[in-house]
């Protein structure tokens, strides 16, 4: 499926902008690293935000604040690019739970500091080291996140009502966290892998970005409403997607590998429908492969063809484009600013055909 919109605004200069911003950022936390601490962590979070990622959070925040009538500005930047220290903070603490030793095509940051332990000979575990800095250096990119939205530049009364909507995307991510350990043990329905994805991943990436762009900029309720109408569906369809090539994705180009979420045994929806539609044989496999920490390349692409002969993988695409077709549809009556719809709608399209 392919969703087609000339882009108003070039989206790599935004995304420039966004780095440029957190680059900025990042250099003035150096000289108040306070002394005598060892400036690994600095040095690991200062690499681990830079070294790249889409900024789709940044864009939609952008995006929601134009959608309501703000004008474009260094504030809204500043504002829109916290939101990528609070990504960082939830891929640094979910790598963590996942137990995935790559990101971005790089070790994940638990793997650094473990690998970092085992060469040095330190005394210890080298696995409880690397979690334990790790969990540190999430943090610090929550706190930095809290800093950098506050000293973005804009109002305090503008500040204050963006911050609404961002404290409550922090309780649900956190909450959508602990639902997908509890979904783990659950009973594995496509209705609970849908409530996770909503709650851990659609909203912070869609829409709760928008509506804090949004409410920094005063936008009436009735658009705040319609920008939730929009980002739901488009968020779920990003992490459907963002599923789908968490197995049949090219580690090359996600930067992940496609075992983890196999072996761990993520309990996404196309592996909730993936066992709904399973003969007696094909769930025995499952049973066997899906989850197991040793998996090998040849157990994956066994996991890989039934999924495709239960026809989970058909379905997953069609519920993306469900969603996204719904998403679109709310887009093209919602009470949006200018050139912010084509944005969105070239956005939409970004998140839901891309291959990392």
């Amino acid at each position: 499926m392919t969703v087609t919109a000339p882009p108003p605004l070039d989206a790599g200069r935004l995304r420039a902008r966004v780095d440029a911003e957190l680059a900025a950022f990042l250099d003035r936390q150096g000289p108040e690293w306070p002394d005598g601490a060892p400036r690994g962590v600095f040095t690991a979070l200062h690499r681990f935000v830079l070294a790249g990622g889409k900024r789709i959070r940044p864009l939609f925040c952008y995006w929601g604040w134009r959608g309501a009538g703000g004008e474009d500005g260094d504030e809204i930047v500043v504002a829109a690019a916290a939101l990528e220290l609070f990504h960082a903070f939830a891929l640094i603490h979910d790598d963590i739970l996942d137990g995935s030793d790559r990101r971005r095509g790089e070790p994940s940051v638990h793997r650094l500091f473990a690998d970092l332990h085992a060469r040095s000979a330190w005394r210890g575990d080298p696995e409880a080291y690397g979690r334990n800095t790790a969990l540190l250096c999430g943090d610090l990119c929550a706190a930095w996140s809290d800093q950098m939205f506050h000293e973005c530049g804009l109002t305090i009364e503008q500040v204050h009502r963006g911050y609404a909507v961002f404290a409550l995307m922090r309780t649900e991510v956190i909450a959508g966290e602990y639902l997908d350990l509890v979904s783990g043990v659950g009973d594995g329905s496509v209705a609970s892998a849908l409530t996770v994805i909503r709650m851990k991943a659609a909203r912070y990436t869609v829409t709760r970005p928008l509506q804090i762009g949004a409410t920094l900029a005063g936008a009436a309720p009735e658009l705040v409403t319609a920008l939730a109408e929009f980002g739901d569906p488009l968020g779920d369809a990003f992490q459907l997607r963002d599923d789908v090539l968490g197995v049949f994705g090219d580690p090359t180009v996600t930067g992940k590998s496609v075992l983890d979420d196999l072996r761990e045994g993520k309990p996404t929806v196309m592996m909730a429908l993936a066992r709904s539609s399973a003969d007696r044989s094909q769930s025995a496999r499952l049973r066997e492969l899906f989850g197991n920490p040793d998996l090998d390349a040849d157990g994956a692409t066994e996991l890989r063809e039934i999924i495709e002969a239960t026809g989970a993988r058909e379905k997953i695409e069609q519920m993306i484009r469900v969603r996204t077709e719904a998403a679109l549809g709310v887009l093209d009556t919602a009470p949006i600013h200018g050139e912010a719809r084509a944005a969105l709608a070239a956005l939409a399209g970004h998140v839901v055909d891309r291959q990392n």
